[in-house]
């Protein structure tokens, strides 16, 4: 009988130790997938800003250089129907990719973004006014050339922080504005000394 105990118990260790086994290796092999799921969506995410992050800067960048356009044509003649579709089209392309980002960004890229946004938005709403031709006291093209011209530096913050939550370290390339690209683009809106624009 006690023979037989012990064949039992052996027989019971040698099952219970392949279970043990079996139920580590199921438990290192979910392990394994967890990582690899979690490694996987990590790179989706990122994937995702980076996209959202180019589309955002571009269109930041195309709604600028639009609000320019539509102040060189609010100089030299009065706008048509095409110039302001133009510019229509390059702010709603910018709106929706702000709305995007307020969905994915991190506030660390939300907060310098934000103010491109306020930026942008308050020359759009001068360049409209002046273009309707009910300019607030104190707006004129020149006040506008100006404010349109510093949301470059803003845009250039953002970019910054969205390189910065890619891991992108490396100095942009992008040259700033001189002082004197700024003198020339000013001067084409007149002279503050003369008066209104």
């Amino acid at each position: 009988m006690g023979s037989v105990l012990i064949a039992v118990a052996g027989v019971a260790g040698t099952l219970g130790g392949a279970l043990l086994t079996q139920q580590g290796a199921e438990k290192a092999k979910r392990r394994e997938l967890e990582m690899t799921q979690t490694i996987q969506e990590a790179r989706e995410n990122r994937e995702l800003r980076r996209r959202c992050y180019t589309e955002l800067h571009r269109d930041a960048r195309q709604f600028c250089t639009a609000l320019s356009r539509h102040l060189y044509v609010l100089r030299d003649r009065t706008p048509g129907d095409e110039d302001i579709q133009s510019l229509e089209a390059a702010k709603d392309t910018y709106r929706d990719r702000w709305s995007e980002a307020l969905m994915i960004a991190p506030d660390t890229v939300i907060d310098p973004a934000r103010e491109v946004n306020g930026a942008l938005n308050r020359v759009y709403g001068q360049v409209k006014r002046l273009e309707q031709g009910n300019p607030r006291p104190g707006e004129t093209l020149r006040s506008a050339a100006e404010a349109q011209y510093a949301v470059w530096a803003l845009i250039a913050a953002a970019r910054e922080a969205m390189r910065h939550d890619l891991g992108i370290t490396a100095e942009s390339e992008d040259r700033p504005h001189s002082s004197s690209d700024a003198d020339t683009f000013f001067r084409d809106f007149g002279d503050p000394d003369r008066g209104p624009s």
